[in-house]
């Protein structure tokens, strides 16, 4: 369509990046993606790549390693969205390199997808984790480089089909561990509404050095309202059972990686609540949903029926 932008997606075979193809060739951009191997052994991913082509996106053979393959993959579009994996975090410093080579991208999306990393009460091993994301923002803000950074909190698909609890594939249906008093609120959002939001902000003036927080008052819950939540449409009381700070910090420090991880950003999203512990001012932020009212989101209570 003409006057859109035009996408790269980095990282577009991962877990996020797969949306984010889709929703940006959805809507209509011409849309790019990145992969090491136009024809790769794995079955999954060939399938994955040729439901890209079939939908219009245009494969470009490349890596974080490879600077010329970056630069000249760039150089072909208006706007460049990463979404890689912790493990490559910092490896987004090339393609910083890259955009300012090129010099001609009008908007970069790091790899974010997740808390505010400048907005939070961590402990280790998530602090550092954090850290390496904040590491990234600064060098974006450095070079002058036009940004948007996505904070989504959690994908639905990672906590509501068992309610984070350890070992169920379902939402439990007797007794629920409940981390901390319960008490602070997190945000629960679909992934291909997340991905949805984040194209609508690529040409979006409002978005432009900002964050775009994706914190819609129908998928913002504490653990224990989504607790009453699912025990309303069961029709059942679950025992609920709950675990303190001191307890959660324990097992932080005993647990094997990458569990720690995982029990550590639980510890900052359910005691610290630092998904929804500020409030989002217009000098940093901008809320997805109020911006673009026409996404008809899931909410947390039409995803958890599929479970009823």
């Amino acid at each position: 369509m003409e006057g859109q932008s035009r996408v790269l997606v980095i990282g577009g075979t991962g877990y996020i990046g797969k949306f984010i193809v889709k929703a940006s060739a959805a809507s209509g951009h011409p849309t790019f993606a990145l992969v090491r191997d136009t024809s790769p052994s794995d079955p999954a991913k060939r399938q994955l790549l040729h439901s890209f082509t079939s939908s219009g996106v245009t494969l470009l053979r490349g890596s974080l390693e490879d600077h010329e393959s970056l630069v000249g993959a760039i150089k072909q579009v208006d706007v460049v969205i990463s979404a890689v994996g912790n493990a490559q975090i910092l490896q987004q410093s090339n393609i910083i390199a890259a955009i300012k080579e090129a010099g001609n991208i009008k908007r970069f999306f790091p790899s974010e997808f997740g808390n505010d990393v400048d907005r939070q009460h961590a402990v280790e091993p998530a602090k550092s984790t954090f850290a390496l994301k904040a590491q990234i923002r600064r060098a974006i803000e450095a070079e002058g480089i036009p940004h948007t950074y996505v904070c989504c909190s959690f994908f639905a698909a990672y906590f509501l089909p068992n309610m984070s609890q350890p070992g169920l594939t379902s939402p439990p249906r007797d007794k629920i561990v409940i981390l901390g008093d319960g008490k602070p609120k997190a945000v629960f959002n679909k992934e291909d509404d997340i991905a949805t939001y984040t194209i609508k902000a690529v040409d979006d003036p409002r978005t432009l050095n900002k964050i775009l927080y994706v914190r819609p008052p129908a998928n913002t819950y504490s653990f224990n309202e989504l607790t009453s939540l699912w025990e309303k449409k069961i029709g059942k009381t679950l025992q609920r059972i709950y675990v303190p700070e001191d307890q959660m910090l324990k097992n932080i420090e005993e647990l094997p990686f990458p569990m720690n991880i995982v029990v550590a950003i639980a510890h900052s999203v359910f005691v610290k609540g630092d998904q929804t512990n500020f409030e989002i001012e217009e000098s940093f932020g901008v809320e997805a949903s109020e911006l673009y009212p026409d996404v008809k989101y899931t909410t947390v209570e039409q995803y958890l029926d599929q479970f009823v």
